[in-house]
């Protein structure tokens, strides 16, 4: 089955919850307007990433203000939504991310794992992965960083459990002063998508917000888009626009494919179809 996801490279202001989830509802009904039945939104999109308002202002999934705003806009356009925000759960606080359903049901409930080094007094680190079957295919999840855990770990377990997409909520930030001319941004991205996806067959797509970072350890960085969507060969389908004003909706189709393998099925299947870097292999 093909489907049309809808990438919400939208603006987060830092410490502003009210304001970026209205933003962020905004855009999953113009997304769905358009035609989309998957929604994917930014990492920490209620707060911003490393924000110091994550101390006080994280609140609880599934009842807290961001995640009931979320799973109500899920359900009054049908459509599966998968965003990052920011979870307290009782004395620990989370970098998280959900895939909530088109009942507005909780399908998916991540903590991100490989989180920088910056962020450890902001959060607290996850300790589980799982993947959701659902009638558009296996959805696996996880959030930035994720992608370049040591041996791309996260993703290849995910391809593990049969994920035919993972979904990726980022927030992918440059010094104030990078010249996209001279470095143009993505290639980290690629890099460790690109791998994953040629060696299970399957899409891996990354959405990153745009806008300044005003406080934090990366205060008077920017954030600038450039979201990304990789298919089962590898190679870039789509990529968002560069800059810290690219507030946009990207849009896709994806056509997940049978996975052509399960358990150590994968192993034999790579010694018959040559894979750049299957585990351990590269």
């Amino acid at each position: 089955m093909t489907f049309h996801l809808a990438l919400a490279q939208m603006r987060v202001e830092g410490g502003a919850r009210h304001a970026n989830l209205a933003r962020a509802v905004a855009r999953i009904g113009q997304a769905a307007d358009q035609g989309a039945q998957v929604v994917l939104l930014p990492e920490a999109l209620d707060l911003g990433w490393t924000h110091p308002s994550a101390t006080t202002d994280a609140g609880p999934i599934p009842d807290g203000e961001t995640a009931t705003g979320l799973r109500e806009a899920a359900r009054r356009h049908h459509v599966h939504v998968c965003a990052g925000l920011v979870e307290q759960a009782g004395p620990a606080r989370y970098n998280a991310a959900l895939l909530i359903g088109p009942a507005g049901d909780i399908l998916l409930h991540h903590r991100k794992i490989n989180e920088l080094g910056i962020g450890h007094d902001c959060y607290d680190l996850g300790n589980r992965l799982g993947v959701a079957p659902t009638p558009l295919g296996t959805f696996g999840l996880m959030i930035c960083a994720d992608a370049f855990a040591p041996g791309q770990i996260v993703s290849r377990t995910l391809g593990l459990m049969g994920a035919d997409v993972i979904l990726s909520p980022c927030a992918w930030a440059v010094p104030a002063d990078h010249d996209q001319t001279r470095e143009p941004y993505g290639q980290l991205w690629r890099d460790h998508y690109g791998p994953v996806a040629r060696a299970f067959r399957l899409w891996i797509a990354g959405c990153s917000n745009v806008g300044p970072l005003t406080a934090g350890p990366w205060a008077g960085r920017k954030c600038i888009g450039c979201s990304l969507v990789v298919g089962p060969d590898g190679q870039q389908v789509l990529l968002g626009p560069y800059g810290e004003d690219a507030d946009t909706l990207l849009h896709v189709r994806v056509t997940p494919e049978p996975r052509p393998a399960r358990g150590d099925g994968w192993e034999r299947w790579w010694t018959t179809n040559p894979c750049p870097s299957p585990p351990g292999r590269g």
